[in-house]
């Protein structure tokens, strides 16, 4: 409650008194293993986290929207109105929450006032955990709650990723928003990236955490590579298919399946590619059953197999995540450790008994310091629920 009662002191100071003020929160997300499988037709597992964004909110009698965030300070309140909704460059951060708005008025939601809204988020920028993805589906929650829409949360989910593909510009997938949305507490999501399928798996961490490890290293090549593995996954497929393997996509294979046909992939990289994404897949389905057996010594020992099969044959790890998990995999109560997103950079997973949890924290930073001549930033969450509004209490 003592964040939720900050903010509520400093929207009145930077908006004025509002009778009606409304609170609303929606989590960060971490993926705990399916990585680079979403475009192979593979299957991914993220669960939501018991952190994220907390939004105030404040109806106005006109078409005016003033936001202000306590993570951007300095860019102050940003003013729009809603009969004219631009991308401007000099809103930074608001054009997130901005383009949600406009993506809701063209699929012809009303959005018949302004609002006043704080912001505040808990999610570290720029670690992987998807603050933007947190503040769009808050932003969408917002408005299905203040203006009665008739609107489902897996709707809310796609113009969230359709704001940011088309409003931001930029190209990502839906799993951030999905997993931000439909996020349940003590449970990780089996999804197809591409149907919208999708199953929970209870996910109740007694006396164990979810800690994330961030390298803080800045990514250079990380565009470049990821459109190289893509190209290479996509060139495999077709020589498969024109050997005569009816799959429409590489997930579609069992390892089984793979090794009778890896030979029609002409190229050594292209074989390794596969090798990856049919394994991870089978580890997706395999954590899936560890989970629903409540055997999370299994599903370590999965996410362990990931980041191995992540850095030989997909090779997106690089020193840093593997200095991280190499050095996650030493210490005493660490059940299993793997990076999670893109790669060359960025954040690994870990899940780490409670009582470990803050040697854990030391020496791998000290390790990792020591290897790297880096800060890591660590996290602690647990598997949260998803983005909503909060009651008063």
């Amino acid at each position: 409650m003592e964040i939720l009662d900050k903010l509520i002191t400093i929207f009145k100071k930077e908006f004025g008194e509002n009778e009606n003020i409304k609170k609303y929160f929606a989590p960060g997300r971490v993926n705990l293993i399916g990585e680079h499988i979403d475009y192979n037709g593979g299957k991914v597992f993220p669960c939501a986290l018991d952190f994220g964004t907390y939004g105030i909110v404040g109806k106005r009698k006109d078409k005016k929207c003033r936001m202000y965030s306590l993570n951007f300070e300095n860019i102050g309140i940003r003013e729009f109105s809603l009969e004219n909704i631009k991308n401007v460059p000099e809103d930074d951060w608001v054009n997130y929450p901005k383009g949600v708005i406009k993506i809701f008025q063209d699929r012809g939601y009303e959005i018949k006032q302004g609002l006043d809204i704080v912001f505040f988020g808990n999610i570290p920028n720029g670690a992987g955990l998807s603050s933007s993805a947190s503040i769009e589906v808050l932003m969408g929650t917002i408005l299905k709650e203040e203006f009665n829409l008739d609107i489902s949360m897996v709707e809310i989910v796609k113009m969230s990723q359709k704001a940011e593909n088309e409003f931001i510009g930029v190209n990502c997938g839906i799993m951030d928003q999905f997993a931000i949305g439909m996020g349940k507490e003590d449970h990780a999501i089996l999804l197809d990236c591409n149907s919208l399928e999708y199953n929970y798996a209870p996910f109740k961490l007694n006396n164990i955490s979810i800690v994330i490890a961030n390298t803080n290293k800045r990514r250079g090549l990380g565009e470049s590579k990821y459109n190289e593995r893509r190209a290479s996954c996509e060139e495999a497929l077709k020589n498969l298919q024109e050997n005569g393997v009816k799959i429409n996509s590489l997930c579609e294979m069992t390892m089984e399946k793979y090794l009778e046909v890896e030979k029609y992939i002409k190229s050594l990289e292209g074989r390794q590619r596969v090798k990856h994404a049919v394994s991870e897949n089978e580890r997706v389905l395999k954590a899936m059953e560890s989970l629903k057996e409540n055997n999370i010594e299994d599903f370590g020992k999965l996410m362990n197999s990931s980041h191995k099969s992540l850095k030989e044959d997909y090779e997106v790890t690089g020193l840093e995540l593997d200095t991280l998990v190499e050095a996650a995999w030493e210490e005493k109560g660490t059940i299993g450790a793997r990076m999670t997103g893109a790669g060359f950079g960025g954040c690994t997973v870990n899940l780490v008994e409670d009582a470990c949890v803050d040697r854990f924290i030391k020496n791998v930073g000290e390790k990792y310091r020591n290897k790297t001549g880096l800060e890591a930033t660590f996290y602690i969450g647990k598997p949260g629920a998803g983005a909503r509004k909060l009651e008063d209490r």
